[in-house]
């Protein structure tokens, strides 16, 4: 199951990439965060090197591609009700 509607996983879960494209989607956000509208693979690649980790030039691009010309604020919007199936209740007894 995703937690992304139908409409988004094109988007945030690219075919063939999956997991893997999880931290080209984190450092995007944090770009974002720091106030770039729309980051661009330049972006995204300074603040992973700067985390030292790894990127791969074809899957940051294809990544970047995909958020092109989206609102980051409408896409967390459309998945966040899928939150809500993974539960989170802990039995604090």
């Amino acid at each position: 199951s995703s937690l992304f509607p139908a409409s988004q996983r094109g988007i945030l879960e690219p075919a063939g990439l999956g997991k893997m494209s999880m931290k080209y989607l984190g450092a995007y956000l944090m770009a974002v965060l720091g106030g770039k509208e729309s980051p661009t693979a330049a972006d995204v690649k300074a603040i992973l090197d700067a985390g030292g980790i790894s990127c791969d030039d074809d899957m940051l691009n294809t990544v970047i591609s995909k958020l092109d010309g989206k609102q980051a604020h409408e896409l967390i919007a459309a998945g966040y009700g899928k939150f809500a199936a993974c539960g989170g209740g802990g039995g604090g007894g």
